[in-house]
């Protein structure tokens, strides 16, 4: 089945980085947050306001499979009631401050060492991932070492489109020069990832699940994945030296 696959595209988030709880981390970034609104509300009340606030954004994005740009987030969902002149100039940041609030993204097991290897076995590696931030996975790339070893990065806070449609999977194929049905995906949303995927015309998907949630989860047709993988690590087992 890998035979004739060139490109693998990987997740971010629950796939290739995990949510760690950091109360300093977080209270840190929601200081900085009240500090960048310009309120003097408690920093955590005024979390849990925003949070609210992005539940009904985050509703409204996926019916709408779209990511508004960062000042539409913050002007319109987030912080309507702030003047706008004040926010659009820190919504780059604000995006990436209440990412923080939540936690730190950390790799999972395994994870720079396989994305090495695949890179050496000769694949094509991409990212396709929803997120509101447009600074926090260029930093985090840069920062850790990833930027050289991956050819297309494809956000949904940059291009304005979220999985599962199927453009943001063709646009990303097309940036890394790989026609889709010879592209792989990695993720870990049985209904959104797979679906996503098969509708755009990969050539194959690959859900990373925990065993309990895959016995817990409905699989049919339409969400079946080709492969299933506990482990991250366990990529180095699906994807042999690439064949040119």
């Amino acid at each position: 089945m890998t035979v004739n696959i060139e490109a693998v595209f990987l997740d971010l988030g629950d796939t290739m980085r995990i949510l760690v709880k950091d109360e300093k981390h977080q209270s840190r970034a929601r200081r900085r947050i009240v500090e960048l609104v310009g309120t003097d509300e408690n920093p955590e009340a005024f979390y849990e306001t925003l949070n609210a606030r992005y539940k009904t954004y985050r509703d409204w994005a996926f019916e709408n499979m779209r990511e508004a740009p960062e000042a539409e987030l913050w002007t319109r969902w987030m912080t309507p009631e702030f003047p706008a002149e004040r926010i659009i100039p820190h919504a780059v940041e604000l995006s990436f401050q209440f990412r923080q609030s939540k936690g730190r993204r950390v790799l999972v097991d395994g994870g720079k060492e396989v994305v090495v290897e695949l890179h050496r076995r000769g694949y094509i590696l991409g990212i396709i991932s929803n997120l509101i931030t447009s600074q926090e996975v260029p930093d985090w790339m840069e920062a850790d070492g990833f930027t050289p070893y991956f050819k297309s990065v494809l956000l949904s806070s940059v291009y304005g489109i979220r999985k599962p449609h199927p453009a943001i999977y063709h646009e990303a194929a097309r940036r890394a020069g790989v026609e889709p049905e010879r592209c792989a995906y990695v993720g870990d949303n049985l209904d959104r990832d797979v679906t996503g995927t098969r509708a755009a015309g990969f050539g194959m998907v690959i859900i990373m699940i925990s065993p309990q949630d895959l016995a817990e989860a409905t699989v049919t047709d339409e969400n079946r994945p080709d492969i299933t993988i506990h482990k991250f690590r366990e990529l180095l087992d699906i994807f042999p030296a690439a064949s040119r």
